[in-house]
């Protein structure tokens, strides 16, 4: 097989991870990034305010288009190998600059949705203490901005996850599937309760803001779907990633479409949507046809929700930055791996402490934005990168090929240009400052200390 990245690749004890991933450890990790603030938060407000009953179209919808990139990343992440995440495909089929960029972004991506998660894992968990009589004082649950000193819970749950993740990484994934098992377990609750008290006349207009509304819907929960790109940056540490890395991405998001089809239509069929404009409209619904105690165990469960797509996507930063430091990208201080826990903890560390003190300090409010356009970005290169290394490299070996190529990835980079430039412009703005930062960050440091300037010297 031709090499893919022209460039000499770092062998050597202090930066190897140990690979011990199956294909239903990467399943687990995917449903566990994705399964979470998307369902038992964002289905209300998409239905109350965009699409009505008809939110299931517009799962159906953004579940297609991510579809599409699943089916991109499938291919690169079984021809590639090695080091996945879509930084590592812009570098093996797009060039060192673009891999920069898109690694820029998903920094941007995951260092940015991490806090924000943590603040609102911050609210559910300080509600039920509340509902148990235990509610902490506002000084500590919101930030200087808000009118706090400290929100607290968000600070101790990532560094709670930053000393999980710098165990290892087995650990890590014993604690999602835990997690995931009692999510999926609350859904199966509420679809198995909640069925009984479906009425049809809920449905009844099943499309109240016509096809416009149902756009607007997938535009809203697409972000819902966040989370099964995470799986990619997993490919070192999976057992065999050329096979296990393809299941893992397209079974997580297979399932965790089903599973957004079926609580959305159960959940506007047993209350009018009009309702669901709350910050917890599955339980909230719950507490309306009576089920109090389903209520409770429904947000106990959507907390543990809340912590696997924490966990994950800070999983995902961390390999996202390990990945640039030993391509030379960023400071060789942080391509070193601890070689009793076989996890890059210097990262892990760095980066949790700076990520709760932006959650414990920071409200973050419209830089959330921020996330979805980083992703939209990789999303789109990811996609390219397919089309150009069919082109560049026909004979590569491909244990998985995308059907339909290159209509798929095309179709791919349409619905995600489409989402990018239905974002209002300040985030075109900030998103473009935060890119000009990256690219002088680039020619005067990365350029120069890459593998590949090494390699030409």
């Amino acid at each position: 097989m031709k090499l893919l990245r022209k460039k000499p690749v770092r062998e050597h004890g202090t930066s190897q991870l140990k690979r011990c991933l199956s294909a239903m450890d990467l399943t687990l990790m995917g449903i566990g990034a994705i399964i979470g603030a998307g369902i038992f938060v964002l289905t209300g407000v998409a239905a109350a305010t965009k699409a009505g009953p008809a939110i299931m179209l517009s799962f159906v919808l953004s579940g297609c288009a991510c579809a599409f990139t699943a089916l991109s990343y499938a291919e690169l992440a079984a021809a590639i190998g090695g080091c996945g995440s879509a930084y590592g495909y812009a570098y093996a089929g797009l060039g060192e600059i673009i891999a920069w960029i898109i690694g820029w972004d998903l920094i941007l991506e995951y260092g940015v949705a991490t806090p924000t998660v943590a603040i609102g894992w911050s609210g559910y968990v300080n509600n039920a203490l509340t509902a148990l009589g235990f509610g902490l004082p506002q000084a500590l649950t919101l930030s200087p901005a808000e009118g706090g000193l400290v929100n607290l819970p968000a600070v101790l749950i990532i560094l709670f996850l930053a000393l999980l993740l710098s165990i290892g990484v087995q650990m890590s994934v014993r604690f999602n599937a835990l997690m995931v098992l009692v999510k999926l377990l609350v859904i199966l609750l509420f679809i198995v309760v909640a069925a009984g008290s479906v009425k049809v006349e809920n449905w009844t207009p099943f499309m109240p803001f016509g096809w416009q509304g149902v756009a607007a819907g997938a535009a809203i929960i697409f972000f819902a779907y966040i989370g099964f790109d995470a799986v990619s940056t997993a490919a070192e540490e999976a057992v065999n990633p050329q096979r296990d890395l393809p299941i893992g991405i397209i079974a997580s998001l297979a399932i965790c479409t089903v599973i957004y089809i079926l609580v959305s239509g159960i959940l506007t069929g047993i209350v009018p949507y009009a309702t669901l404009n709350v910050p917890s409209p599955v339980a909230d619904a719950m507490l309306r046809i009576g089920h109090r105690w389903a209520s409770a165990v429904i947000a106990a469960g959507a907390i543990a929700g809340i912590t696997t797509v924490l966990l994950v996507l800070y999983y995902a930063l961390t390999r996202i930055f390990l990945a640039m430091a030993r391509d030379g990208l960023l400071p060789p201080v942080f391509a070193q791996v601890n070689e009793t826990t076989r996890t890059p903890v210097r990262i892990i560390l760095t980066s949790g402490f700076i990520m709760a003190a932006i959650a414990g300090f920071t409200p973050i409010s419209h830089v959330t934005e921020l996330v979805n356009i980083g992703t939209l970005a990789a999303f789109v290169l990811v996609c390219a990168g397919v089309i150009v290394l069919r082109y560049k490299q026909p004979e590569l070996h491909r244990p998985f090929k995308t059907p339909f190529s290159p209509i798929i990835p095309i179709l791919g980079m349409a619905f995600c240009l489409y989402l990018m430039f239905s974002l209002p412009l300040i985030t075109w703005i900030r998103f473009g400052v935060w890119l000009a930062i990256g690219l002088i960050v680039y020619f005067t440091y990365s350029r120069h200390h890459s593998l590949l300037a090494v390699q030409d010297k």
